[in-house]
Order: C-alpha cells, then sequence, then structure tokens
C-alpha cells in the first residue's frame, strides 16, 4: 500500500460488514464438518486414518481461527464518528460514513485522547479537575476509538489577567468546535481536546493584555466591555490559526465572564463614579454656558433692560449658581438697589 502522509487524509471505501458476517459466519462453521469427517474416517480404520484426522483437526482449527479474526475486522460506525486506522505502525485510512463495514482485520483503530479508566479510589479525588476533559471527551469509554465529529463546547474557566493598562481583571469564555478532520487531530497531535484547552488559554490572556477593561466615551480605542463582540471574533479567527494542524473547527467564540480582579474592584467603581459625576458637571456646565449667553443675548435684543458689564457679570454669576447647583436655588427679593 502506497505510504500516505499525515496531513494527507485517505477515506476508506470498506466492504459491507452484513456479507463479510455472513462469510465470517461460514467460514467458522466449516470447521465443524471437517472434524466430523475426520472422526468418521478414523472410525473406518484405514492405513492412514491417524495423518486423516490430525490433517482435519489441522484444518479445521485453521478456518476457526480465520472465521474469529475475521470476525474481529467488523466495525460500527454511528452518525458524526470517524475512526482512524493503522496497520503495523502505517496509516491505512479514515473511516467517516455511518454504517456497518468490515475493514483489515488486523487494522488498529487509534484516539489518543481515549484513557484508560482510572481506578475507583482516584477517579473521585480528581473528578473534579478533568471535568472539562470529560465534557471534551463528548460521552467516548475507555475502550471506544471513535472521533467524535459532534458539535462541542469548551467551558474555558475565568482566568486573572492584566488589561492592556495594568489593571488585573478576570475573563472567562467559551468555545464552540469540532473535529473536522479526524486524521489530523488524532496524528498530529497528542491530544486535540487538551492542545485546544491550552490554546483557547493563550488567546483569551493574549487578548485580554492587548485591549483595556474599559475607556471614556470619547476614545474610539477597543476595550473588552464595550466591544466584547469584536474582540471575540478576534479571538476566534486567532484561535481557529492556532488548531488548524489539529483538524479542529472552532465555530464560535464568546466571552461569558469579565469583571475587575476582587482586589481593585472597589477602588475601579469609585473611579467609574468619579468619572460619571466629572461628565455630568462638564455637560451641566456646557449647557448652563449656553443658557447664560441667550439669556443675555435676548435681554439684549429685546431691550427689556440695559445692563452695563458689571450687572452683566452679577447676572452670570447668579445664574450659573442656580443652574449649576446640585441644590434647589432659594430667591432673594432685594426691594432696593443692586448696589
Amino acid at each position: 500500500m502506497e505510504k500516505v502522509s499525515i496531513t494527507e487524509e485517505k477515506r476508506l471505501k470498506a466492504a459491507s460488514g452484513m456479507a463479510m458476517l455472513f462469510v465470517s459466519l461460514i467460514i467458522t462453521l466449516l470447521g465443524i464438518p471437517v472434524y466430523v469427517l475426520g472422526s468418521l474416517y478414523m472410525s473406518w480404520d484405514g492405513p492412514a486414518a491417524g495423518l486423516v484426522l490430525a490433517l482435519a483437526i489441522i484444518v479445521g482449527v485453521a478456518l476457526n481461527c480465520i472465521g474469529i479474526i475475521m470476525f474481529c475486522g467488523l466495525k460500527v460506525l454511528h452518525p458524526n464518528e470517524a475512526l482512524v486506522l493503522t496497520l503495523f505502525g502505517n496509516y491505512y485510512g479514515t473511516l467517516y460514513d455511518a454504517g456497518f463495514y468490515w475493514v483489515n482485520p488486523f487494522c488498529t483503530a487509534i484516539n489518543p485522547t481515549v484513557r484508560k479508566q482510572e481506578p475507583a479510589e482516584k477517579s473521585a479525588a480528581s473528578s473534579k479537575s478533568s471535568s472539562i476533559n470529560i465534557n471534551m471527551n463528548m460521552g467516548q469509554s475507555g475502550s471506544s476509538k471513535k472521533v467524535s465529529l459532534k458539535t462541542a463546547t469548551l467551558d474555558n474557566k475565568k482566568q486573572k489577567v492584566n488589561d492592556a493598562q495594568g489593571n488585573p481583571v478576570e475573563i472567562g469564555t467559551i468555545v464552540i468546535w469540532k473535529v473536522k478532520n479526524a486524521t489530523k487531530a488524532v496524528l498530529n497531535i497528542e491530544d486535540y481536546t487538551e492542545f485546544l484547552s491550552i490554546q483557547c488559554d493563550a488567546i483569551t490572556r493574549n487578548a485580554a493584555r492587548n485591549y483595556p477593561y474599559d475607556m471614556n466615551e470619547e476614545s474610539d480605542e477597543k476595550t473588552l466591555r464595550g466591544s466584547s463582540q469584536e474582540i471575540a471574533d478576534i479571538m476566534q479567527t486567532e484561535l481557529q490559526e492556532k488548531v488548524l494542524d489539529a483538524g479542529l473547527e472552532i465555530l464560535d467564540v464568546r466571552i461569558t465572564h469579565l469583571a475587575y480582579a476582587p482586589e481593585i474592584a472597589s477602588a475601579m467603581l469609585q473611579r467609574q463614579q468619579a468619572a460619571a459625576v466629572i461628565d455630568a458637571r462638564q455637560k451641566i456646565v456646557e449647557g448652563a454656558v449656553g443658557m447664560v449667553e441667550m439669556a443675555l443675548k435676548q435681554l439684549g435684543d429685546n431691550q427689556i433692560v440695559e445692563l452695563d458689564e458689571e450687572r452683566k457679570a452679577s447676572m452670570v454669576s447668579n445664574l450659573l449658581v442656580v443652574l449649576c447647583g446640585s441644590k434647589d436655588a432659594q430667591p432673594v427679593v432685594n426691594s432696593g438697589s443692586i448696589y
């Protein structure tokens, strides 16, 4: 068989499993008549009875062994499953289509993500640490070497990183992914589920370091809080490039958790409140100046009252106090001259 490079996938066209099941059964059952005929010839007391009996036993055992070996080549594939096969250490091919097949019985299915069952006393202790891997293995049993092609979810728990401004933030993401090329996933990568998890951690940390958590409204710079969708799309593109050789397809990336670290959360809240107060005061002052300017202009245009510069200054001061004050103004009635 022509050798195939690791990254070049060969789709197998396997024989029908039902037909080969019937053939294997016939070959296995053929051993029984051979035993019977050998025993009958032994009862005839012929000169070569012993030789015939030995030959019958050898042929019967051989037929039984061949039939049993042929049974080992039967494979069942469910929808959205693949089977990567090797023959004596060389890549043999990959089965994708669901059905009942027969392949070379000496082929071995490989899937590095399948782990042997741990002892009962260790499984309980490691259940929390291995919860992500269990979810990503998508229900594969310890004896199954099939590669699941179903869509899976990687829940990358929240981690503490520093944003572009050096502030510690907590960020968590989820990744929707699936195996697109089972051959690359099995042969190019030792454990594609662990590889994906590590790459997701790296991409998440890199995104958090490149962007600030938040900026003021006038800034056009992307932020983790204000441009989460755009940053998630960038993370998806970068992650897809990282896992391309692993035969994985990244369907979606979402930021599920984003917050300041607890040690600075209170201080950052005060800063945000102060910034909000300053922005509000700035708008109030801008509006008050415009209203004072409009009032003086209308008084002058309508010739309601003639004001010199000193009276204008006093009026501006009073209006600004009334418009910019945080409390309601208390009117003062002046019955005499303002001088």
